[in-house]
């Protein structure tokens, strides 16, 4: 363990430097291009400490789209994250919290949080908390009391929970007369639109103390991985670990959810490709989610942008289009 430190400590460094570099060009891009054209010369001259020409322009870059990044960012890394933990957990590379049904319970706590008139934070994120909860009560009474671990029952538990849950949205989306009716539909599909610095702030606040503790958690989730019983014999602590894992993850998701709505294989897509890309060493693969995530979301954040000639479509189309058939890939692959 002493000689693996170093050695770890030096590809940890180089790979997050360069996801680091490839945050702050999807960061740059994401600020600079936009429905009103490209900025990206305006940019570095605010980098430069010169003043734009267009004070309007200055403002469409540091008051719309400098949030909507920063919140991209954070939305990327956490469900990217957040399926990095499920998939350790379950032992499955298909177990994201989308999947699981952990975001449908969020979105579900969300929208009553919505309908009740609540502040989108702490009101809409603590309902959302509360739906997320719920549902992964739900999903562990449904696995028969088994073990946590059981990959195959929580799965299947998640799959139908998810189903449930969109009934529940369906039925409240229909049951609503007002003029929310529309918001709600548009935000179900993942919008990154409401983007206020303020709430940005307070989002990032909430969830860096999260990664860093996931983080400290990476050489517990590696030891989970090599089965039950190896990581009990290592002074693993296997039922504090496990809850640690799956309430800090439900909670970074339904913070997230209550802010963008529903992104559905995020965490499937990052995960696995870093997964090919670096191996399975967790310590690598948690930063790594949270850079990489990030970076993703933006550029996904971005197409969702400029690809209409008018408007913008949500973000979640975009990523359902890039996950969905990942996910079928997998599936079938996993059935060989």
């Amino acid at each position: 363990m002493v000689s693996d430190k170093p050695f770890l400590l030096k590809r940890l460094f180089a790979v997050s430097f360069l996801l680091i570099l490839l945050l702050i060009v999807t960061m740059l891009l994401g600020i600079s291009i936009g429905s009103t054209g490209n900025e990206l010369k305006t940019i570095f001259q605010l980098l430069s400490g010169g003043r734009a020409l267009d004070p309007m322009r200055e403002a469409i870059i540091w008051e719309i789209r400098f949030p909507r990044v920063i919140l991209a960012a954070l939305v990327g890394a956490t469900l990217s994250l957040g399926g990095l933990v499920f998939q350790v957990l379950l032992r499955n590379p298909l177990a994201e919290p989308y999947i699981l049904g952990i975001s449908g319970g969020s979105a579900v706590g969300a929208i009553i949080g919505i309908l009740m008139g609540l502040s989108r934070f702490p009101g809409v994120g603590f309902t959302a908390f509360a739906g997320s909860v719920a549902t992964l009560l739900l999903i562990v009474l449904m696995s028969s009391g088994q073990s946590i671990l059981k990959k195959d029952s929580l799965l299947l538990s998640g799959v139908m929970i998810n189903a449930f849950c969109s009934a529940i949205i369906m039925f409240l989306v229909s049951m609503t007369q007002d003029a929310r009716l529309h918001n709600i539909i548009f935000w179900l599909m993942g919008d990154l639109s409401m983007s206020d610095i303020r709430q940005v702030v307070i989002l990032a606040a909430t969830l860096l103390p999260c990664f860093l503790l996931l983080f400290l958690l990476s050489h517990s989730m590696n030891l989970l991985l090599m089965g039950k019983e190896m990581a009990q014999t290592m002074g693993v602590n296997i039922k504090y670990v496990t809850m640690i894992l799956l309430v800090v993850t439900s909670f970074m998701v339904s913070a997230t959810v209550s802010h963008c709505g529903l992104l559905g294989f995020v965490g499937l897509v990052i995960p696995h490709m870093l997964r090919l890309a670096l191996g399975p060493d967790n310590r690598v693969l948690v930063p790594s989610c949270v850079l990489g995530g990030g970076a993703y979301m933006i550029l996904c954040d971005l197409l969702a942008r400029v690809l209409p000639e008018h408007g913008e479509i949500p973000v979640g189309v975009i990523t359902a289009m890039i996950g969905a058939p990942l996910f079928i890939f997998l599936l079938k692959r996993s059935r060989q």
